[in-house]
């Protein structure tokens, strides 16, 4: 069957998206000349991408939330619609679906998909938490954001005033965003959204159901790309699509029931 064709005929459809997925909509953490024009200072002071910066601790607090500030505003709030993740939802808005995805950048919600059909266990660079954590509270990232970005040194991107940089309301330590980079990550406001997701998974354990695994790597498989392969073979009556640009192979097992859609995201879901 064309494969257009088996997209628009399936009528239960599971979502797995990986950060492939977000490069495709020119948020890549490994472009180096994206970077150059977004972060110039940075590119400056040796860094060359956004993957360098990923938990790096030698800058100064100033520093390195003028950085965050930029590429926090710059990824969850400035990037709205990107036409590869509209043509997606132009292939599957109306079907029952749901989306599981690596990605913290809300770009799934930004361009028209349910929030109640949305699970990402790896965070939202929406909300931010105390790093010991001293309780589970998340917070909204927002209005710490707009204090941030007031104080950005429009040259060095610096921020200029100690006090905008966020330290938790409660204890007073330091805090990030609550994005899953250790222990400290606080999983609670993800619980509910796991549960639907699970709930939803096992609903549809064996009616027809076309998986569409797009751009998950290697980085962290067993989010995504993993539990793809395994809802596919546990399933037989599920089939996978999956689009990947260098990494788009499949197990043996399922291999009868897959394909595997070498190249570009964007080009491909352009052409179905």
């Amino acid at each position: 069957m064309e494969i257009g064709q088996m997209i628009r005929d399936a009528k239960v459809v599971l979502i797995g998206a990986g950060a492939g997925m977000s490069a495709a909509a020119g948020i890549d953490y490994t472009d180096t000349e994206r970077f150059r024009q977004l972060f110039p200072i940075m590119h400056k002071r040796g860094f060359r991408n956004n993957y360098q910066l990923m938990g790096y601790q030698g800058l100064s607090p100033a520093i390195i939330w003028g950085y965050h500030a930029m590429h926090v505003q710059n990824v969850a709030y400035d990037n709205r619609e990107a036409a590869v993740y509209q043509q997606l939802f132009s292939l599957v808005g109306d079907k029952d679906y749901f989306v599981l995805t690596s990605n913290v950048d809300t770009m799934f919600e930004k361009n028209g998909f349910d929030p109640a059909r949305i699970f990402t266990p790896q965070g939202n660079y929406k909300l931010m938490q105390c790093l010991r954590p001293c309780s589970d509270d998340t917070y909204d990232t927002r209005p710490i954001l707009d204090k941030l970005l007031a104080h950005l040194d429009p040259v060095t991107h610096e921020i200029s005033d100690a006090s905008a940089i966020p330290r938790c309301p409660k204890c007073g330590g330091e805090m990030f965003m609550n994005v899953r980079g250790g222990r400290w990550f606080i999983e609670n406001p993800y619980e509910q959204q796991g549960g639907r997701f699970q709930s939803w998974v096992h609903q549809h354990l064996h009616t027809p159901m076309l998986i569409m695994d797009l751009g998950t790597g290697f980085n962290t498989p067993g989010v995504v790309r993993w539990p793809m392969e395994q809802i596919t073979y546990h399933n037989p009556a599920a089939f996978l699509l999956r689009f990947n640009r260098d990494h788009p192979e499949v197990p043996a097992e399922i291999a009868d029931r897959a394909l595997q859609l070498r190249g570009n995201i964007d080009e491909t879901l352009a052409m179905l």
